[in-house]
């Protein structure tokens, strides 16, 4: 069996619904899928969508890391300027991440590789709004996967 796209009535033939009204793509594919019309269904750009949902979870994991690791310098790196909201946003980015990789747990084992790709940014993030030096901070993250997670994990102290 062979199975290719229709366009809805008054569509032209080099126009789909994909690129002209995404959301009702979105509908129109989800009915066409729920009652087993896979013939009718827009295979092709339903993959391509499937794929970017998995690239965004990726570029979230890295973002979420990055947020953290960035707290977590200003955390060691300032200890006169411990407070209450760079300790919450600490936890809530490790809370966070938790309930992604419970969500995705294919994206643990990335976990290492995302550290030290997040970590430039989070490093060069950190100095500027520390206004210390790149020098000043570690160039490479020097915290493991494990202590980067651990909810008691403070460098250079405790929470407050």
């Amino acid at each position: 069996m062979i199975c290719v796209f229709r366009y809805p009535p008054g569509m032209r033939e080099n126009t789909s619904l994909y690129d002209h009204d995404f959301y009702a793509w979105t509908r129109e594919q989800a009915r066409l899928l729920r009652e087993g019309r896979l013939c009718d269904a827009d295979i092709a750009n339903i993959a391509e969508e499937i794929e970017s949902i998995g690239r965004g979870e990726k570029r979230e994991l890295g973002s979420r890391l990055m947020v953290l690791l960035q707290h977590l310098l200003k955390w060691e790196h300032q200890p006169q300027r411990h407070g209450r909201s760079w300790e919450l946003t600490i936890a809530n980015a490790r809370d966070d991440l938790a309930d992604l990789l419970k969500d995705n747990p294919s994206l643990k084992p990335l976990l290492s590789e995302f550290i030290e790709a997040s970590y430039a940014r989070a490093h060069r993030n950190a100095a500027s709004e520390t206004r210390l030096t790149l020098k000043r901070l570690p160039e490479h993250c020097l915290w493991r996967v494990d202590q980067v997670m651990d909810a008691a994990f403070w460098p250079c102290g405790e929470a407050l």
